[in-house]
């Protein structure tokens, strides 16, 4: 199966979020066999990030939005656990700092894009800044952005200019040589809850518990419509959105890895070929190297 077309959202029709799947398709419930493939598939990404990053002409961002508990932590650990970590970075977007508050909103962002050659992932993004800020706007008023002095003018025009932003920094690292791989991690209200439940029973899972996401849980339906807006509003045909049903943390995986190493495999990488004047220095070298004495 495709799963980058499958999954593929490019915003010319109504995304209807609530309405699509957050289960598995019916033939991918071999979790063995899913694992098999997953295996595979990291293997396939670390000989794909061998050729980006020793060419050095092309850079990855992949950006993982979800809800809290879909699993975003255990997704970038599992899926890029063969990658050269010289050869990959992972950001994770926290509360502003002040410093940062002090900078337009992408200013922070712009400086996490991973250079060429290097694959980038960010833990939640700048998509925060119309999602959370969104459901809470006073998180707007709070930042002193330009003349915003009241919720009521955080309205629909400020974000819409806001998905315009983004579209246009998408478009601006394309044309600089970056893909963008965008994840929606689409997990159901009722897996959340279990999952949170498992936090809090399982000592082991303790650690990961936090009183904010049980209070971010009575929003569930505002961040179903914001997150159906913002993906309608920033998915296009050169950077689309891949919404990937998260309930089951195996076939998100092999969602996701399948569609990162189709798009990768789509660049034109390749190891840098040297020229006669290199080739004859390694002959060279080669040469001094067989004359030494044992």
């Amino acid at each position: 199966m495709n799963f980058e077309k499958q999954y593929r959202y490019t915003g010319k029709q109504a995304l209807g979020l609530t309405k699509l799947a957050t289960g598995p398709d019916e033939k991918y419930d071999d979790e063995k066999l899913i694992k098999s493939q997953i295996a595979k598939n990291i293997k396939q990404l670390k000989e794909l990030q061998g050729k980006l990053y020793a060419q050095d002409r092309h850079g990855v961002l992949i950006i993982f939005q979800a809800m809290d508990a879909a699993g975003k932590d255990s997704m970038i650990a599992h899926i890029m656990s063969g990658v050269n970590p010289q050869g990959c970075v992972v950001t994770s977007f926290k509360q502003p700092t002040s410093t940062e508050l002090a900078h337009d909103y992408l200013w922070r962002i712009h400086n996490a894009v991973p250079k060429r050659g290097m694959i980038g992932i960010f833990n939640r993004s700048y998509y925060e800044d119309v999602l959370v800020s969104r459901v809470h706007p006073e998180i707007i008023v709070n930042a002193h952005v330009g003349d915003t002095t009241a919720v009521k003018q955080v309205d629909d025009d400020f974000f819409t200019q806001r998905f315009q932003d983004m579209r246009f920094f998408e478009e601006y690292l394309q044309h600089n040589g970056f893909t963008v791989l965008k994840f929606f991690l689409h997990m159901s209200k009722a897996e959340q809850k279990q999952r949170f439940i498992r936090r809090i029973e399982i000592p082991s899972h303790n650690w990961k518990f936090s009183a904010a996401d049980i209070r971010e849980r009575k929003y569930w339906d505002d961040y179903q419509r914001v997150y159906d807006d913002a993906i309608t509003h920033t998915a296009t045909k050169t950077n689309p959105w891949y919404v990937i049903p998260a309930d089951s943390k195996w076939y998100s995986r092999l969602c996701v890895s399948e569609i990162i190493n189709q798009r990768l495999s789509e660049l034109p990488l390749a190891y840098p070929s040297l020229d006669a004047a290199d080739q004859a220095q390694l002959k060279t070298a080669l040469d001094q190297l067989d004359r030494e004495a044992d």
